[in-house]
């Protein structure tokens, strides 16, 4: 199994674990480059660092976010591994364990839930938008608040009614402006 595939696994588990933002692969001002992290309600974070080698695994211990763990991302952080690379024993005070069985990704050990610090919220918030200015040089000239009220743009075109199918912003469900939302 690659890297990239074990990647993808990540993803997907995220997905199932109730993540709907995801990024992987991207670089946070830390330094850190989480190989998948997902925020859920309530701006919990789930951090998911992937390993194919037991050297990979040894060498991501020196690294300064791993050394210092109130800078790491993550209020939630594993490591997934094909089964039996790593043992749970060997595993950073909070880590949780992710074994690929068999194609699925499966709960070895879980992980705390209280990781992340004030340090690693603003670097979170540093990837995230970090990330929208991306999304935002791809999308110029049109304004990132422009591409994201689109709807607005759609009733407009079909003089005030909405498209069959398309819910209006109002009845878009969105859990990350609900104020008290479960993890």
């Amino acid at each position: 199994m690659t890297h990239a595939q074990l990647v993808e696994k990540a993803i997907a588990w995220l997905r199932s674990y109730r993540c709907a933002v995801i990024l992987s692969e991207q670089a946070c001002v830390s330094g850190e480059m989480p190989d998948a992290i997902g925020w859920k309600r309530a701006s919990h974070s789930v951090l998911v660092e992937c390993k194919t080698s037991r050297a990979d695994f040894l060498a991501d211990r020196d690294k300064p976010f791993r050394q210092k763990q109130e800078i790491g991302l993550g209020c939630e952080r594993f490591y997934l591994a094909p089964s039996g690379l790593l043992d749970p024993s060997e595993l950073p005070p909070g880590w949780g364990l992710l074994e690929l069985r068999k194609r699925k990704v499966e709960v070895v050990r879980g992980s705390a839930r209280d990781l992340r610090t004030a340090s690693g919220l603003a670097y979170e918030m540093n990837l995230l938008l970090a990330s929208l200015r991306r999304v935002e040089i791809r999308i110029e000239p049109q304004t990132l608040t422009d591409f994201l009220k689109w709807k607005n743009r759609m009733l407009q075109y079909n003089g005030g009614t909405w498209p069959t199918g398309v819910p209006s912003p109002q009845e878009e469900p969105n859990h990350f402006l609900d104020s008290a939302g479960n993890t």
